[in-house]
């Protein structure tokens, strides 16, 4: 379980976080969805320690991060940021391989050889491995990114905005993997997600922030609803059921 107690983190006069407290469950999709501006990103980020917080505490698994060894909280968290520049050329499988780094630190073995194909393969990269970034699309790229993540083999996985530059039929995989990851191999994912109908399908638990604070952390189907979406985002919602799914209609 990750526990958030009383997160606050500001930026100037602003506090894009403000006094933020909830828990993670393990083995389960959690969403973190809202506004843009609503502190998904920033929560992401101290959730990681890739931010500092200027005051509360995360405890991952009952242990405070800024108590953790950086090695082995990097065989316990990984994370996805939005932004992956890497300004080195390199392969798909050159990249995936950093993901092992923690525990071979840059000498695979033949047990890392063996995450990294298989990352390869279930990010259907495989008959392209050899390709230089550079030389991707966007979702190709990004799919790349995502698989160097699985090879890091974390129990908790946190990936922000990761259906950014992939198409409808690839972000409908990467959910339908994610979910996989979850129900078959018992890893933790949380996700920020723009899209309110991904949320609502894939997600186990909805974390909803907006101005920085708190506002909703339930089961997903007791946030998916009219009244709660309308205070969220500060607009009209139609929430339908097809298939035993609550897709949300706003336009």
């Amino acid at each position: 379980m990750i526990e958030i107690k009383n997160l606050v983190k500001t930026y100037g006069n602003k506090k894009v976080c403000d006094n933020v407290s909830f828990n993670i469950q393990k083995g389960k999709i959690t969403s973190f969805i809202g506004p843009n501006g609503a502190g998904k990103s920033t929560v992401l980020s101290m959730i990681s320690r890739l931010m500092d917080m200027d005051s509360g505490e995360v405890f991952i698994e009952g242990k405070e991060i800024r108590k953790w060894d950086s090695k082995e909280l990097s065989k316990k968290i990984s994370i996805l940021r939005q932004s992956n520049n890497i300004n080195i050329k390199l392969t798909i499988k050159e990249l995936v391989s950093f993901g092992r780094f923690p525990y071979c630190e840059g000498k695979l073995t033949k047990e890392d050889e063996k995450f990294v194909c298989d990352a390869i393969e279930y990010m259907s990269l495989t008959d392209i491995k050899d390709k230089y970034l550079d030389e991707l699309s966007g979702g190709q790229r990004q799919r790349a990114y995502i698989a160097m993540i699985i090879a890091q083999n974390t129990d908790y996985i946190l990936l922000d905005e990761p259906l950014n530059n992939l198409d409808m039929k690839h972000s409908v995989e990467m959910m339908k993997l994610l979910r996989k990851m979850v129900n078959d191999l018992g890893k933790t994912i949380v996700i920020v997600l723009h899209d309110i109908n991904f949320a609502s399908c894939y997600s186990d638990n909805i974390v909803a922030l907006k101005d920085g604070k708190l506002v909703k952390n339930s089961k997903s189907e007791e946030v998916i609803n009219n009244s709660e979406l309308n205070k969220i985002y500060d607009m009209d919602f139609n929430v339908t059921e097809i298939n035993n799914q609550r897709i949300c209609v706003y336009f």
